[in-house]
């Protein structure tokens, strides 16, 4: 079965493609085939002028046209697409997506910023790791941050909030957001075991791949720190060819490790894996839990 799942954030629009199989105990296994990202920067029209601009509406239809026919071309059986923080702020978002719909035939979702959080916790990293942690998944985009915390073998609370990278890039986030942001996770984590960040998003992948570390291994507070003053001191153009960064990633990796620091910090998380899975992953598992529970 083949399945595809395309996630359009306030940053950039992906597909991801998906080969599920079954394993030697009957498990699902999830093979990635395609993963295709457009930075189409809808957070940068919405979050300063509340609406996408006709260049990027262009730009979107473009992009979930030539999704569709790689869909139709790796013959998919099964598609899901949501749309985040950008597209759920924008004013004009609904138009769109009935054009998108009379065009390409593909159905947009936009979602809640909970329903993001817990559709990431649907990978099930934590599951997977040892019970003398707790585990808090961090999902940094351009609009906004979910934290979902995991821990007794339980989820304990999730949560989206309107911090991200281009809105701290717009300076849109104030100390009112940021300190809602540190209540909640103090009080929402106290008194549990020791916690482990799970951090998820295109920066922190970035960030981990810049470490040189092995899949598996953490990275610590104390390195995120030093990459953020390290990569801060740069201008852009210096971060692009020292880092060989992608412009769209230049600007925003400076304002991501900030929100996972500050998150590390109130946690008191010393470290953080990186999976380097996201809301499409997570959509793509969704996708075949429904699948599965339809022919039950």
């Amino acid at each position: 079965m083949r399945l595809a799942a395309i996630d359009i954030g306030s940053n950039a629009a992906r597909l991801l493609i998906s080969e599920v199989g079954q394993d030697v105990h009957g498990e699902p296994q999830f093979n990635k085939l395609n993963l295709i990202r457009v930075p189409l920067r809808l957070g940068f029209d919405v979050f300063e002028k509340g609406e996408i601009s006709k260049e990027k509406r262009g730009m979107v239809l473009q992009t979930m046209k030539a999704y569709g026919h790689l869909i139709n071309a790796y013959g998919v059986t099964h598609t899901i697409a949501c749309a985040t923080s950008a597209m759920r702020d924008a004013r004009n978002s609904a138009d769109l997506i009935r054009k998108i719909k009379m065009e390409t035939g593909l159905d947009i979702e936009i979602i809640s910023g909970d329903l993001e959080a817990s559709i990431i916790y649907e990978n099930h990293v934590a599951e997977q790791m040892d019970k003398d942690h707790s585990y808090l998944y961090i999902d940094v985009g351009g609009g906004s941050t979910e934290l979902t915390f995991f821990a007794e073998d339980k989820l304990v609370f999730k949560h989206s909030f309107n911090i991200g990278t281009i809105r701290l890039l717009k300076e849109m986030v104030d100390d009112e957001h940021w300190n809602a942001m540190k209540e909640m996770i103090k009080s929402g984590t106290k008194g549990y075991k020791k916690i482990i960040a799970i951090g998820t998003g295109g920066n922190i992948n970035k960030v981990f791949s810049l470490s040189k570390k092995k899949d598996g291994k953490p990275l610590s507070l104390d390195l995120l720190k030093d990459y953020y003053k390290e990569i801060a001191s740069f201008s852009l153009e210096d971060r692009i060819n020292t880092y060989k960064l992608r412009a769209d990633r230049a600007d925003v990796i400076v304002p991501a490790l900030q929100i996972y620091i500050n998150v590390m910090r109130w946690a008191d998380a010393d470290e953080i894996y990186v999976p380097k899975i996201g809301l499409a992953d997570g959509l793509i598992q969704h996708l075949y839990s429904e699948l599965q529970a339809g022919r039950k």
